[in-house]
């Protein structure tokens, strides 16, 4: 049974070392107590119960159109330190809203369609046994850099049609974006937007010569969809460019952290997994369970377009309201028992909403869904005794608000 006491003296800054550490307590704190709570660090709103984040993300009031906050990391830069980024992530469906929103996300999706992801089961598959034939024989790995961070890397290149030994140029990239995107700790947001920046710079540069190959000679690849949508004039050349950078750094960012995640919970739950050894068609549910109970994204922002009156509190226009899917999925309003994993959950009866909700639903969720459990099932057939090898230290991902995941985590078999 989970206290309603208020903890006295609680740290309820959302980016203090500790709670980016450990978020659970102040989860548990905001969403019994101050359910939307005003951060003085961030400048902010935080939304911590189910039915209040869910009714968030269906309120148009609360826009995607996230200016504000990005205004807010730079303010007292020069405009030019960080034009390309802002010009770029304007143009990116995940920006818009409405019509617009419709229009560019129905064509950056046209390589996401259900007999799509189908197609790609099998490239998942192969590349999931390709890497773990590759470490094998050595008895132990860093899962979380030989495992977690390749496969999604390598499905989403042959997915857009980019070559997959670009990979360490798309982690640079990526991480570099999520340093200014997201939160953190005493971060030098200057230097951060200066290299954001760089990034998007380097980024664009790289997607411009593979989209001229695909106007003269049209593939069927995600990318070469987008090319022949802003050929019939359904995207411009700005739209195209940004969503093939947003499909890299999305696709790949949060199914990495997912799938260390996934790995983490079921092994620290020895009787979950025991479960799942002995029902391996349990798979899918246990990808649900872990994405509920640890997601790779714990939240998302939006801003206020107009006044809203939210349990007694009022948000005015322009504000930043973050909306915390993680804090949301350990309600215990809508889970029963939610500090449980628990593989055998009805997740038909409990939605989480960890790849959010309406009409900005995660467009990538079936292919992490695709990934994650085909991971999970070859890791537990080709490694018979997996388990967290407690002689090799485990390293957090916690460094922003927006991400989680593990930078090393150390198995054994």
């Amino acid at each position: 049974m989970q206290s309603t006491v208020a903890v006295v003296g609680m740290d309820r800054n959302p980016v203090s070392p500790q709670n980016l550490n450990n978020p659970i307590p102040l989860y548990h704190e905001l969403r019994e107590h101050e359910p939307v709570h005003w951060s003085e660090p961030l400048q902010a709103w935080f939304v911590t119960r189910h039915e209040d984040v869910l009714a968030c993300f269906r309120d148009p009031r609360l826009s995607a159109e996230r200016w504000k906050f990005f205004e807010y990391q730079i303010q007292g830069l020069e405009p030019d330190t960080i034009r390309e980024f802002m010009e770029t992530t304007r143009a990116q469906m995940v920006m818009r809203v409405g019509p617009e929103h419709t229009r560019v996300r129905r064509q950056a999706g046209a390589g996401f369609t259900p007999m799509k992801l189908e197609e790609m089961r099998a490239c998942i598959h192969h590349t999931m046994a390709e890497l773990l034939a590759g470490v094998r024989e050595r008895r132990w790995m860093n899962l979380a850099q030989e495992i977690s961070y390749p496969l999604p890397t390598r499905v989403l290149a042959q997915l857009l049609g980019v070559p997959a030994e670009d990979r360490e140029r798309f982690r640079r990239w990526s991480d570099t974006l999520a340093e200014f995107a997201a939160p953190a700790a005493g971060a030098n947001m200057l230097g951060a937007a200066r290299r954001a920046n760089q990034a998007m710079m380097e980024m664009k540069a790289y997607f411009l010569p593979l989209i001229e190959q695909r106007r003269a000679h049209p593939t069927p690849d995600a990318l070469g969809m987008m090319v022949q949508a802003e050929e019939l004039g359904h995207m411009t050349a700005g739209e195209l460019v940004a969503n093939a950078i947003l499909l890299m750094f999305a696709g790949h960012t949060t199914t990495t952290d997912q799938l260390s995640n996934c790995v983490h919970d079921l092994l620290t739950h020895p009787e979950q997994l025991q479960v799942l050894r002995e029902a391996p068609e349990r798979v899918r549910a246990a990808v649900e369970e872990s994405v509920r109970f640890h997601p790779a994204v714990p939240f998302v922002f939006r801003v206020a377009v107009a006044d809203v009156e939210l349990r007694g509190r009022r948000i005015h226009a322009g504000d930043v309201v973050f909306l915390g899917m993680a804090a949301a999925n350990r309600d215990p309003r809508a889970f029963p028992e939610p500090d449980r994993f628990d593989i055998t959950r009805d997740h038909t009866q409990h939605r989480h909403l960890s790849f959010g909700f309406g009409t900005h639903h995660c467009m990538g969720a079936g292919l992490a869904r695709r990934e994650l459990e085909t991971g999970i099932t070859l890791l537990l057939e080709h490694l018979p005794g997996l388990r967290l090898d407690e002689t090799r230290p485990t390293r957090l991902k916690c460094h922003s608000l927006n991400f989680r995941g593990f930078d090393v985590l150390p198995v054994s078999w």
